[in-house]
C-alpha cells in the first residue's frame, strides 16, 4: 500500500475502449493517481502507457508484485473479472471493477468473498447513479411524495452495428460477455431501475438474436416484471433499434409520474409538469453504433471521488460488490426465463 494516505495510487488492467475514461476520471480526481497498466495486447498497452504516462506491464504477476499501488482497476471482458480480481485482492489491492461485476452470480460472489477474506474494498462502476438528475429522481421517489409505485417502464433501445460485435472476439459471447444487449448495454439501466424503484421479485422474458450475425448473446429482449413492493413493470433492451433512442425509465405512482429520459428528469402531478435540469444527457449518445460516442467522464469522476473517499476513510463504496449483484441477478433471471419459457423468481436463482 502507498504510504502517502492522501494520494491513492492505481494500476489499470485492460487497455481497451473504456480504459481511457477511467484513466481520465482518476487523473481529474483530487486523491487518485494512475501509475501503471497491464494488458496482454502490446499495441494497446504501449499506446495507453504513452498517452497516460504510466508504467506498462505485459505480465500480470509482475504488475502486482512490482508496482506500488493501492488498488487495481479492472477493465477487461466481464468473464475475466474474477480471475484478475482474485489475484489482485490476494495481493492486498482494493478493486474497482467495470460493470457488471461478472457473468454469473456464482463468479460474482466468489469475487466478493475473495475481497472480504483479503480485507480489501470492492467497488463496481455504475456511474449513471451519479448523474445529477438521477440523484434528484432518487430523492423524490424516496421521499414518498409520489406515493407508492404502481408501474415501471424501462427501455434501452440502442444500436450497435455488426462491426462492433465482430471487432473483438469476446463481444456477444456467453463466456466473456455473459450475453448481449441486456448484460452489456442495458445493465446500467437495470441498476438504475432497481436503485430507484426497489428489487424485482420475478420476471417472464423473451429474447432473440434478430439482426446480428455470429454472436451467442441476444440483441433484443423483453420482459414483464413484478416488484417486491407490488408494482408491475415492462423492460426492453435492444441493440437493433434504428434510429437509436435515449434510455428511458418511467415510474408511475399514486400521485404522478417520474421520468428519466436520457439524462433528463421530469415529474408530472396531474396536469402539471416540472422539469429537472438537463445534466448528463450526453451519456445517452452511447445508443449509437460507436459505444463511446457522447461518453464523458464527468459521472465516472463523481463515482471515483466517492470511491476514493470511501477507501481513505475505511467506508463502503456507494456501489459495493454485494449491491452490484442485484442487477446481475435480474439479468440472470431474465436469461433463465427466456430459456425456460416460464416465470423465474429471483430468490430461487442459483448462486
Amino acid at each position: 500500500m502507498s504510504e502517502n494516505k492522501g494520494q491513492l495510487k492505481f494500476g489499470i488492467v485492460g487497455c481497451g475502449m473504456i480504459s481511457g475514461t477511467h484513466a481520465r476520471a482518476i487523473a481529474d480526481s483530487e486523491t487518485g493517481m494512475l501509475t501503471a497498466a497491464h494488458s496482454r495486447t502490446e499495441a494497446n498497452l504501449r499506446s495507453f502507457g504513452e498517452k497516460f504516462d504510466v508504467e506498462p506491464y505485459t505480465d500480470y504477476e509482475q504488475f502486482l508484485a512490482e508496482t506500488d499501488i493501492d488498488g487495481v482497476v479492472i477493465c477487461t471482458p466481464t468473464g475475466t473479472h474474477l480471475d484478475y480480481g482474485k489475484q489482485a485482492a490476494e495481493a492486498g489491492k482494493h478493486l474497482i471493477v467495470e460493470k457488471p461485476i461478472e457473468v454469473t452470480l456464482e463468479r460474482g460472489q466468489q469475487l466478493i468473498d475473495s475481497c472480504r477474506s483479503s480485507n480489501v474494498k470492492l467497488a463496481v462502476i455504475y456511474q449513471n447513479r451519479f448523474i445529477d438528475d438521477v440523484q434528484r429522481m432518487k430523492f423524490l421517489l424516496d421521499s414518498g411524495d409520489l406515493g407508492h409505485i404502481v408501474m415501471v417502464d424501462a427501455s434501452v433501445k440502442w444500436f450497435r452495428d455488426q462491426h462492433y460485435y465482430s471487432s473483438a472476439d469476446w463481444r456477444g459471447t456467453l463466456a466473456l460477455d455473459g450475453g448481449g444487449a441486456v448484460i452489456n448495454q442495458a445493465v446500467h439501466t437495470v441498476d438504475l431501475m432497481l436503485w430507484l424503484c426497489g428489487e424485482v421479485e420475478s420476471v417472464q422474458a423473451y429474447k432473440g438474436t434478430l439482426t446480428h450475425q455470429n454472436m451467442e448473446g441476444e440483441d433484443n429482449a423483453v420482459a414483464v416484471m413484478r416488484f417486491r413492493n407490488g408494482a408491475l413493470g415492462v423492460f426492453r433492451a435492444s441493440t437493433s433499434t434504428i434510429p437509436a433512442q435515449n434510455r428511458k425509465i418511467e415510474v408511475h405512482a399514486e400521485h404522478g409520474t417520474a421520468t428519466l429520459d436520457g439524462g433528463m428528469f421530469t415529474v408530472s402531478y396531474g396536469g402539471t409538469q416540472e422539469f429537472g435540469k438537463v445534466v448528463g444527457s450526453k451519456e445517452s449518445g452511447t445508443g449509437a453504433a460507436d459505444p463511446m460516442e457522447g461518453i464523458t467522464m464527468d459521472n465516472h469522476r463523481k463515482q471515483y471521488e466517492q470511491i476514493l473517499s470511501a477507501l481513505l476513510n475505511d467506508d463502503q463504496p456507494a456501489v459495493s460488490g454485494a449491491d452490484s449483484l442485484k442487477s446481475l441477478a435480474f439479468v440472470r433471471a431474465l436469461y433463465q426465463s427466456a430459456k425456460r419459457q416460464e416465470e423465474v423468481y429471483l430468490n430461487l436463482l442459483e448462486g
